[in-house]
């Protein structure tokens, strides 16, 4: 079962396209991932999917429901999550708060109960934050909860921005580099967290240029070269294609590789 589908998504800026025709799905506990080389449209066809950009053209389907435009809060509301190439934390917050802050769009908001902080509120505020704390102890930072988020170690934040991530309850998770500035202890703690997310049925795609952890992790990849679809196969299919060395490391650099 297909859980969403994106079909011909196109996109201009100024008149350069930068997507043009791509298309792509995923199913329940699979992992996609992105790949292409810088400029590729990779993070671009992110912010289609999940409502930042408004395409010119394509569709996209979240749990067989034309969703095509809809803001990312909708979005965010009918199960799909993301993380940004950019931290997005907010490191004045505790890692605990930054979680609980994850979960507004699954609680009950009513100002009146705010206003005269009635026991409902009092009682939602421990859920959410027991859920939190639950979210915190699977991504492996359960010990930094009340420590502020701006003084993690950088590792430990791109996790706690997964774990927000998830505070949803997402049925899709779009992760944009997860592993980007981290180191081979960090980059392996976020490929047993993405097999762990999966592994609950959540549905991720992931766009990552450590070929290491895309190759390990991916159910299936797809591969954008100047905005246009390549090829889209298994990890060993997407390994052996002339067409992505090629693209990767140019003709010469291809030629080499197939060599070595």
């Amino acid at each position: 079962m297909t859980i969403l589908k994106a079909t011909d998504i196109g996109i201009s800026f100024g008149g350069v396209k930068a997507i043009d025709g791509v298309s792509f799905s995923v199913a329940p506990g699979q992992i996609l991932s992105i790949i292409g080389p810088n400029g590729a449209g990779k993070t671009t066809l992110f912010n289609v999917v999940s409502g930042v950009y408004v395409s010119d053209q394509g569709q996209v389907e979240l749990s067989g429901k034309d969703v095509t435009g809809f803001a990312p809060d909708r979005l965010a509301a009918r199960g799909l999550s993301r993380t940004f190439q950019n931290l997005q934390i907010f490191q004045r917050m505790t890692a605990v708060e930054n979680v609980m802050v994850g979960r507004h769009l699954r609680e009950n908001c009513n100002l009146f109960a705010d206003m005269f902080r009635l026991p409902s509120v009092t009682r939602q505020n421990r859920e959410t934050r027991e859920a939190a704390l639950a979210l915190l102890d699977q991504v492996g930072l359960h010990a930094y909860a009340d420590q502020l988020a701006g003084s993690l170690p950088y590792g430990a934040c791109k996790r706690l921005e997964i774990a927000r991530a998830l505070a949803a309850e997402p049925q899709v998770l779009l992760l944009d580099e997860p592993a980007a500035g981290c180191n081979a202890v960090e980059t392996e703690e976020i490929d047993q967290l993405i097999h762990r997310v999966a592994g609950q049925g959540i549905a991720v795609v992931l766009v990552e240029h450590d070929m290491k952890l895309v190759m390990k992790i991916s159910d299936r990849i797809l591969v954008l070269e100047r905005g246009r679809p390549l090829v889209e196969g298994t990890p060993q299919e997407v390994r052996n294609n002339p067409a992505v060395l090629e693209a990767y490391l140019g003709k010469h650099g291809a030629r080499e590789a197939r060599r070595a």
